[in-house]
């Protein structure tokens, strides 16, 4: 007995056929992740059919506010997608696997690409409120894996290299990308801290030490378990504020949304333009 879910492989394959009938047997080749107010970029698919996360079978619901809770497929660019519109967090209540679970059911279904989106804190003093971050790493000490429990060999390996979670031939798209929309592409390392509560002060302190450049309450379970079935995964962070401790006054959930939606057409552009080449 454990203390946390533990899906089997018939659980994914069951949600699979389902996602299959439901989404009319629409064959993605990337997942799209939507971050914190950044959802809207759903309405740039085209012959978009969306699906419910409660519909699919095993999988969990979105409790954020501003999260939908819903796929969307189409095409994105000409690119065959399955667009998150709101992701699940483990601040929710939900376990990483649970979080991870969006990866493995889309790779089932044909998807060899994630695409990876968040808005977060910068830590990186050089920073600034509305820089785009590509991400070249991540850092993860606090939480458990997405991969803990019975590993299931249909997705991966038991002990997967984690050298590359971050595709370094994507990351050269990204970059050709915002030069093509000039836009200034900040690059560095996120860090993952489970929350919900935003990080204090010392340690923003320490994830500065430890060599993060933004900090976050997502994507890392999802990167993980996309590296571990053998997707490219290519991820950007949204620095919609300063983290804790970096200027003199105090965070909030409203900030973050809003300054993700006035970034919104400019972090869209660049997500699109990057779709078109995967």
């Amino acid at each position: 007995m454990t203390d946390f879910e533990v899906y089997t492989e018939a659980q994914y394959q069951e949600s699979a056929r389902a996602l299959r009938e439901l989404a009319g047997d629409f064959r993605p080749r990337v997942l799209l992740i939507l971050g914190s107010g950044l959802g809207g970029l759903a309405e740039a698919v085209e012959d978009p059919v969306t699906v419910p996360y409660g519909q699919v079978p095993h999988m969990k619901r979105s409790t954020v506010a501003d999260h939908k809770g819903q796929f969307v497929f189409g095409r994105l660019k000409n690119t065959p997608a399955a667009v998150m519109q709101g992701r699940l967090h483990t601040y929710e209540g939900w376990s990483p696997a649970d979080a991870a679970y969006p990866v493995r059911l889309i790779r089932l279904l044909g998807a060899d690409t994630l695409l990876v989106t968040n808005a977060a804190g910068a830590v990186n003093t050089s920073f600034s409120p509305g820089d785009v971050m590509l991400i070249t790493d991540h850092i993860m000490l606090f939480g458990m894996s997405p991969l803990r429990g019975p590993n299931l060999d249909a997705f991966g390996p038991r002990f997967p290299d984690m050298s590359h979670v971050y595709t370094p031939a994507l990351q050269a798209l990204a970059r050709s990308a915002a030069r093509d929309l000039g836009i200034t592409l900040q690059e560095g390392v996120y860090m993952f801290f489970p929350g919900p509560q935003y990080e204090t002060p010392a340690e923003v302190r320490f994830a500065r030490l430890a060599g993060a450049d933004a900090v976050g309450m997502s994507t890392v379970p999802e990167a993980i378990a996309a590296a571990h079935c053998g997707m490219r995964v290519l991820g950007f962070t949204l620095c919609t504020n300063m983290a804790a401790g970096v200027l003199d006054q105090p965070l909030s959930g409203d900030e973050v949304v809003a300054a993700a939606e006035a970034a919104g057409p400019r972090f869209s552009a660049l997500v699109r333009r990057c779709a078109a080449g995967l």
